[in-house]
């Protein structure tokens, strides 16, 4: 199934989760069958905001793009790609991604065929057919395929660097694992685990996970946010930069593009927590770590 852009509304809407259940069907999730645009557009309801932010065209441009520059067996890869420019694309508060309306939307009349190209199994057990689980099309925010996305931006980015957050999304243990902490909310929390992931201190999927449980586990005792304050973000930068939305050009496809100038997280803060992540890893139980005769 392939969504045209010329078939599709010029607004996004918010489809509500009830509405969303009903067109998730079984032919939709294997891809054999396409989402009924027409029933889904009519159970969505308007946004209120004529703004360009909620135009559909360039995100579905996006869609067209990361899957044409990434071979379908690189596929994971275009998550890294996507996501910075989905978040600089969709200008929204925290509020209204919080909205799952919002991302029902763009799983079931935007991009469909996109999350069945992503998220497809190439094989599954005893011959079934492969599927797409439905919470790739309505669920959590860091299960959802779009909604993932553009959260791992907002919540890795370094106010208006992409960078940190392209370094998450290139390892599918910091979305399917670190993405789902609330300790991520704490930005210095999230920058120090990028952090440790760019200077190789934590590489393969276990050690991710077991980053993951260490920081998670210690934040009962440890108290981040004072170990490493921050008094960001700036609700004037993001405000100004979503308000900017409809004079900015669409985000580069071979650049990153710049996201809202709401302060830096303080650079102190991210290495406080940086040598304490790195304490906390070092004693962390990671599978084939004594086997293999290495130290972190």
């Amino acid at each position: 199934m392939t969504r045209h852009i010329d078939d599709l509304p010029e607004r996004i809407g918010l489809l509500r989760d009830a509405a969303a259940a009903r067109l998730v069907a079984r032919g939709v999730l294997t891809g054999q069958e396409e989402p009924p645009l027409v029933a889904a557009i009519r159970a969505a309801e308007p946004i209120e905001d004529d703004r360009s932010r909620w135009d559909v065209r360039p995100i579905r441009e996006l869609l067209d793009e990361a899957m044409r520059r990434h071979p379908r067996e690189e596929r994971a890869q275009a998550d890294a790609w996507l996501a910075p420019r989905l978040h600089a694309t969709l200008r929204i508060t925290r509020a209204e991604a919080a909205d799952t309306g919002v991302w029902n939307f763009l799983a079931l009349v935007v991009g469909p065929d996109y999350l069945v190209w992503r998220h497809l199994p190439t094989r599954t057990k005893d011959g079934e057919t492969p599927a797409v689980t439905a919470d790739r099309f309505r669920g959590l925010h860091y299960k959802q395929g779009f909604a993932r996305l553009w959260w791992a931006a907002e919540l890795f980015r370094d106010a208006d660097d992409y960078r940190p957050a392209v370094v998450a999304c290139r390892n599918q243990d910091v979305l399917n694992t670190v993405l789902r902490l609330d300790i991520i909310d704490h930005r210095p929390t999230a920058r120090a685990v990028t952090r440790l992931l760019e200077q190789g201190t934590v590489t393969i999927g276990r050690e991710v996970n077991a980053l993951a449980t260490a920081i998670n586990t210690a934040a009962s005792t440890l108290m981040y946010d004072v170990m490493a304050p921050d008094d960001g973000p700036d609700a004037d930068g993001l405000r100004q930069w979503i308000d900017d939305c409809d004079l900015a050009p669409p985000a580069s496809l071979d650049t990153l593009p710049d996201g809202p100038d709401d302060g830096p997280i303080p650079s102190g803060s991210v290495d406080t927590l940086v040598k304490q992540f790195e304490k906390l890893f070092a004693e962390a139980p990671v599978r084939g770590r004594e086997a293999a005769g290495t130290t972190p």
